[in-house]
């Protein structure tokens, strides 16, 4: 039995239309776009995972100069990816891609695989991921869900301000109802724009959206969220704030750092040899024997 579709189907004809036609107009002119070969793709999602497009943008041409294939990475030191990483943030995601990378060497010749069964089983893929890689790289008719879709999803078709906190069965469910028998990688690709350009956030411009008189949450007279209240993450004084310092000093460093210049970029001693002992879990930093920290080798 078929799940029955979410709009009138004359509806959701019009929404894959209009939606489509305005990306071919006026779609970003992104890197990863321009050359969607399978690692420039999987690149671009580690680095774009809660991180905006413009800063992105240097890290990811660097980068992929530097290691233009998978086992380009993976023949370098774990370190000299959490290096290049810069101050992306959350630089884990560099240990992961590198770890990626060199399963990919040891698994698939040094290629990215296009089953999404192979995709999911790579370190650091994770469903998202390997739905963005799978339709992005090879065209695969995947849900790709983001955090744009889902408001995108939310509001046009659902008529809420916001979808839920993590992403439910439900809103698969109606990703992959709402998947265009054709073209659904571009499908993807352009529900993910109108979610980062227009269909934002704090300030949805609704008088330059394609799919406006499709909006169940315009039409509803735009009703403003009803769950429990969406935390933004601070960032001030916080142990993440206190380990990208630490991060900074070992980066830029051209070798060992004593642990003097760690503890003279964080006063509070409890909170830096917390975050550090943090680091050192996460695999991101190394003590060394004679009390000096390094990226990993």
């Amino acid at each position: 039995m078929t799940t029955p579709a979410p709009l009138p189907v004359a509806d959701l004809a019009r929404l894959h239309d209009e939606l489509l036609d305005w990306f071919d107009r006026t779609a970003r002119d992104l890197p990863w776009r321009r050359n969607a070969s399978p690692w420039a793709v999987m690149v671009s999602e580690f680095m774009l995972q809660q991180t905006p497009v413009s800063r992105v943008l240097p890290v990811y041409e660097a980068w992929v100069d530097r290691w233009p294939t998978p086992a380009a990475l993976a023949a370098e030191p774990t370190g000299e990816a959490v290096r290049a990483w810069g101050r992306l943030g959350y630089p884990r995601r560099a240990l992961r891609l590198h770890a990626a990378a060199t399963a990919m060497v040891d698994r698939h010749g040094g290629e990215v695989p296009s089953s999404l069964d192979d995709l999911l089983a790579l370190p650091g893929v994770g469903d998202y991921t390997a739905a963005a890689v799978s339709s992005f790289a090879f065209g695969g008719r995947e849900a790709v869900l983001d955090t744009n879709v889902r408001r995108v999803f939310a509001r046009v078709v659902r008529g809420e301000q916001f979808p839920p906190a993590a992403v439910t069965s439900a809103e698969r469910e109606l990703a992959t109802v709402l998947l265009p028998v054709r073209d659904a990688h571009r499908w993807a690709a352009a529900t993910m724009e109108l979610g980062a350009v227009v269909c934002t956030a704090r300030s949805p411009r609704c008088d330059a959206c394609p799919v406006a008189d499709l909006c169940r949450w315009r039409a509803a007279g735009y009703p403003a969220y009803d769950r429990p209240a969406r935390r933004g993450q601070a960032w001030h004084g916080t142990d993440r704030q206190c380990r990208g310092q630490l991060m900074a000093v070992l980066r830029d460093a051209p070798g060992p750092v004593p642990k003097s210049a760690l503890d003279a970029v964080w006063a509070d001693a409890l909170q830096r040899e917390r975050a550090l002992d943090g680091l050192v879990a996460d695999g991101l930093v190394e003590p060394l024997p004679d009390d000096t920290y390094s990226l990993p080798s």
